[in-house]
């Protein structure tokens, strides 16, 4: 309930009701012309059951102008009070005609309040305005009245003098809107709206007397309350005749109207109503599209929460949209159903005037998928497959900017217009040789979306245009291509390019100077060389390799970097042809120079760390001691240790396996205790208690001295498993034949058992395998038994319940090294 100046509506009202009920009472009881005050009685009773039907209504509550005008009734009710209570105010006829019409303007501004509601109410509130604007009283008291069924009129007046007396109503309302301050001109405005009602004026006085430049001149000056029934009376006048449409179509009027769309809820609403009413006029809808703000406005109320305004204010765009300027300006302020529907419906030239503006256009991405909703895709595709060459040159580069949004990526697809893409790149006409370039970028585009591959060999037939093409082009079919290799269900695909000689068809752009089609090219060769790396070596060959890796050493792009070194990494390990390529062109210092760790989490980023991790594996194979050797002379082991902390869980996993592989030789290569061959001391601190002997990292490549241990285990805590089976694999090493037992001490110094635990939790069954085994040899140590049996045994056998087959053997042996087979042995 809105309170204000302390009272709330209902409180208002009942006060109101209380007080006209009061001067209703003294007026009966007024000693000197009773007659009179008994008339003006009857009038003032009549107010008690409106301002009930006001107070039980809550659609009054909200409404401020609803509650102005009563308190407009309130001040004059006050003032009738006053007059019937001074013993010295001589009461005359005249005195008593001035409060009976003070009433009637206050019942005026409440009927113009009250216009949108009931019917019934306002007929109500109209015949009372009536009844109190049209009394008057003879010398004997008795009050006129233009309804006469409750008054006895002695007035007798001829016609002429009838119009005598509207003419002077007319010129006085005119005056008082032309130069009343704001409260004369409200009054003068309701006074107006009585004289058109009740059909006492004539549109004709109405334009001799300039109302409508009066009312327009105002309404630039007046204060909101004005400026609302301005506008509201200017809608009445709007409808009387064409010619007072004529007189407001006039630019600077028309301007006018365009503020009060900036302004307050109602005064937008009928400032939107009178733009329509008046929209039926050719040169009202030419001016308003001029009209700096006009359309953006009116896009806005559109969109905006006042069903009334944003209804009217669509009815206005749309017959604004018969100028194609106008629908062209709305599509920027993002309304766009005009724009779509020229491309549907429109001349040639209307299309390609759209189109040409969509490709230009700044558009966000919920601007796309407006149009994309309103059906912008359909009508493009038809103007590229079926238009002249300009139709065809605005429509694709329209679809060109759509498309950068996803959804509509889909739409277009749909369309069927991959073929046609296809078919223009194919083609040799020179007059279309200039639509190239744009179909090869919306192809590009598409082909980010999986459901390109129901065209089916679409990537065989990019494959064949590639030199055929210009640099350009070339770039915008290799992004194409290296999208839809990448895709989940594109396997078939691959293979089939592969059979087809992909990589033979792009090693010679191997050699291009433009970065972007190198850059393309190398990231394609690398996606397709992933699942068959059996056959890299052969087809790349010795010369292509060293260009790979020229590459590596020249390029700023890190891209490219990434790419050249994932290629390496895909070549067969066990191609030993491949691995002294390698050594010769001097790979593993370069891999080192080029190893960033900023921990970034980039795409390109994590496909460099992972490439390098991935070459490492190579140089470090267990089973060639001296390539090892050679690995860590050139830093390999500190770099290896860094990627443990990567960002990357692949590069993690890859090395964690470069670490265990140089780890398996520790043992063999640690400098006994007991050696008789040493001739020197060894070094403080290079007794390795973990290997019984003496350790180096460039030597021996031990795991505790490189400082591998803890950071092995962090992996193991994280949250990502992709790595366990590789670290599991690594710490492993630390257990072998008689250093078992150091290695279990080393783990348990580390915090590293629980983690193991853990990753017989949550692990692969792979990993699992490899946990077992590890846990099975800490648990053979009693201390550790008692410290994390407990904890094992609950896993253990949640494992040996639900876990792969494959484990339980392992299983039931650690189990029984808990003394618990026998009581869980039905789990088996």
């Amino acid at each position: 309930m809105e309170i204000i100046d302390g009272r709330s509506f209902s409180e208002l009202t009942l006060e109101l009701i209380a007080l006209a009920d009061e001067v209703v009472s003294m007026s009966k009881d007024f000693d000197t012309d009773r007659q009179t005050f008994a008339q003006f009685a009857l009038l003032v009773e009549k107010f008690s059951p409106i301002l009930s039907d006001l107070r039980d209504n809550d659609k009054f509550i909200e409404r401020p102008s609803i509650r102005k005008a009563v308190e407009s009734l309130e001040g004059e009710l006050k003032r009738s009070k006053s007059l019937i209570q001074s013993p010295n105010t001589s009461t005359s006829v005249k005195h008593v005609e001035e409060v009976i019409h003070n009433l009637g303007w206050s019942i005026g501004l409440l009927l113009f309040a009250c216009l949108e509601q009931s019917t019934d109410f306002k007929e109500k509130i109209g015949e009372l305005h009536k009844d109190l604007m049209n009394a008057r009283f003879s010398s004997n008291s008795s009050p006129t009245s233009s309804r006469g069924s409750e008054f006895v009129s002695e007035l007798k007046v001829e016609g002429e003098i009838i119009e005598e007396m509207v003419t002077l109503d007319i010129v006085e309302v005119a005056l008082k809107l032309k130069c009343g301050n704001d409260e004369d001109f409200r009054y003068a405005v309701l006074g107006l709206n009585e004289l058109i009602g009740s059909g006492n004026v004539t549109n004709e006085l109405i334009v001799d007397e300039g109302i409508i430049t009066t009312l327009f001149n105002r309404l630039g000056s007046s204060k909101p309350d004005n400026r609302l029934a301005t506008i509201q009376m200017l809608r009445r006048l709007a409808l009387e005749g064409p010619d007072n449409k004529e007189k407001m179509a006039d630019a600077g009027y028309l301007s006018m109207l365009v503020k009060s769309l900036t302004r307050d809820v109602e005064e937008r609403r009928e400032a939107v109503g009178l733009l329509l009413d008046l929209s039926d006029l050719i040169a009202v809808r030419r001016r308003m599209g001029r009209i700096q703000g006009c359309i953006v406005m009116l896009v806005a109320i559109l969109n905006g929460d006042d069903p009334v305004a944003s209804r009217n204010a669509g009815k206005l765009l749309n017959a604004l949209s018969s100028n194609t300027q106008n629908a062209l300006h709305m599509a920027e302020a993002g309304y766009f159903k005009p724009l779509v529907q020229y491309l549907k419906e429109g001349s040639d030239m209307s299309k390609i005037l759209m189109a040409t503006a969509l490709s230009r256009m700044e558009l966000t991405d919920q601007y796309r998928a407006s149009l994309g909703e309103d059906g912008a895709i359909d009508p493009l595709v038809h103007m590229f497959n079926a238009g002249k060459l300009e139709s065809k040159l605005s429509a694709l580069s329209a679809l060109q900017n759509l498309c950068i949004l996803t959804e509509n990526v889909q739409r277009l697809i749909s369309s069927g217009i991959v073929v046609p893409l296809l078919q223009l790149l194919f083609s040799v006409t020179s007059v279309l040789m200039t639509l190239r370039e744009p179909a090869s970028a919306i192809l590009a585009i598409i082909a980010q979306s999986e459901s390109i591959l129901v065209n089916q060999d679409v990537a065989q037939q990019v494959l064949s245009l590639l030199n055929l093409s210009s640099p350009v082009i070339q770039c915008h079919l290799l992004q194409a291509l290296n999208s839809i290799a990448v895709h989940s269900t594109a396997a078939k695909v691959r293979r089939k390019m592969k059979e087809n000689g992909a990589i033979q068809l792009l090693l010679p752009f191997l050699k291009e100077k433009n970065t972007k089609i190198r850059s393309g090219t190398l990231n394609l060769i690398y996606t397709l060389s992933k699942d068959f790396p059996e056959e890299l070596t052969e087809q790349l060959g010795e010369t292509h390799i060293r260009s790979i890796i020229d590459i590596i050493s020249s390029s700023t792009s890190e891209y490219e970097k990434a790419a050249a070194i994932g290629i390496l990494s895909n070549l067969p390990l066990s191609d030993k042809k491949a691995t002294d390529v390698l050594k010769r062109e001097n790979l593993l210092p370069l891999l080192i120079s080029v190893t960033n760790f900023n921990a970034t989490s980039t795409s390109t980023a994590c496909l460099l760390v992972e490439s390098v991790a991935g070459v490492l594996i190579r140089f470090t194979n267990p089973s060639d001691k001296k390539l090892q050797l050679l690995s860590v002379e050139h830093g390999v082991i500190p770099l290896l240790v860094k990627l443990l902390s990567s960002v990357s869980p692949v590069a993690k996993c890859r090395a964690a396996t470069s670490l265990g592989q140089l780890s398996q030789n520790t043992l063999s290569l640690r400098k006994s205790r007991k050696s008789s061959w040493l001739c020197i001391p060894p070094p403080a601190g290079a007794y390795c208690e973990v290997h019984d002997g003496y350790c180096f990292v460039n030597s021996t490549f031990c795991l505790v001295k490189a400082g591998a241990i803890s950071a092995l285990i962090q992996i193991l805590e994280g949250d990502d498993r992709l790595a366990d089976e590789a670290v599991l694999g690594a710490l492993a090493t630390l257990l072998q034949h008689e250093i078992w037992e150091n290695g279990c001490n080393c783990i348990a110094r580390m915090s590293g058992i629980q983690s193991i635990i853990k990753v017989l939790e949550l692990g692969t069954v792979k990993a699992q395998e490899k946990a077992l085994w590890i846990l099975e040899r800490i648990l053979r140590v009693d201390e550790y038994r008692m410290s994390y049996g407990e904890s094992a045994q609950v896993v253990l056998i949640d494992l040996a319940q639900y876990g792969d087959p494959r484990l339980k053997s392992t299983i039931a042996k650690l189990l029984a090294q808990l003394d618990l087979l026998q009581v869980q042995s039905s789990y088996f």
